[in-house]
């Protein structure tokens, strides 16, 4: 299988719901509410981390990608391509201060993804896919805990951004409650950091992504 083909695998698995990691120092808890989301039907995990310094950064990503690895998802490094290719992951996803496309691009090689935030902009969206991005991501959708101060998207430019050609991932603010009308727009993953990750009993985590997956899998009318 050549390079590009492994790609096109990758991302023909970014599908539904897309967990994103809050930041976390407690490292076995991180993994045990990983493998719940993952349980409960995530297709992927995104390491997130602001805060974390360089060691306790590699030890958690190279820890879920194995985990990943072990249950058939996803794992993608937020921000870091010289980190996600260092622990094997199956991509990066940057934002528009990370150093851009081309570049993350570079760094992780031709087999792995590369997802890029857009935010409000199609502009910005166009440009990525220009330069090789995977997948592109908009949001904050809805008002987020995570980032109470993001731009927000409307749902309205989905149709534009699906007609890029790549997935197209939506963020912020993301729950059972409204994923469905993400859904009916075309969205192809969500990406959801506290309604999956804010409990902290495993067994509430993965009830949490199940409602998740169960609302965006249902038949949809627009796709």
């Amino acid at each position: 299988m050549t390079a590009t083909e492994r790609r096109a695998v990758r991302l023909a698995r970014l599908r539904g719901l897309y967990a994103v990691t809050p930041d976390s120092v407690d490292t076995p808890g991180l993994l045990a509410r990983c493998a719940a989301a993952l349980e409960g039907g995530a297709a992927a995990i995104q390491y997130r981390h602001k805060t974390a310094d360089a060691t306790l950064a590699e030890e958690q990503a190279r820890a879920i990608v194995a985990l990943c690895r072990e249950r058939g998802a996803l794992a993608i490094v937020n921000d870091d391509a010289a980190l996600a290719a260092r622990v094997d992951a199956d991509g990066v996803h940057v934002g528009e201060l990370d150093g851009g496309v081309a570049s993350a691009r570079a760094r992780v090689g031709p087999s792995r993804l590369v997802g890029a935030s857009c935010y409000d902009s199609i502009a910005l969206a166009a440009q990525a896919v220009d330069a090789g991005a995977d997948y592109i991501a908009f949001g904050s959708f809805y008002p987020s805990p995570t980032k109470p101060h993001a731009r927000r998207a409307s749902v309205d430019l989905v149709p534009r951004a699906r007609a890029l050609g790549v997935p197209v991932v939506a963020i912020g603010g993301i729950d059972a409650g409204n994923v469905r009308a993400l859904a009916e727009a075309g969205i192809d993953a969500v990406a959801v950091i506290a309604a999956v990750f804010a409990p902290a009993d495993p067994r509430e985590v993965t009830e949490a992504a199940r409602a998740i997956v169960a609302a965006f899998s249902a038949p949809v009318h627009a796709r």
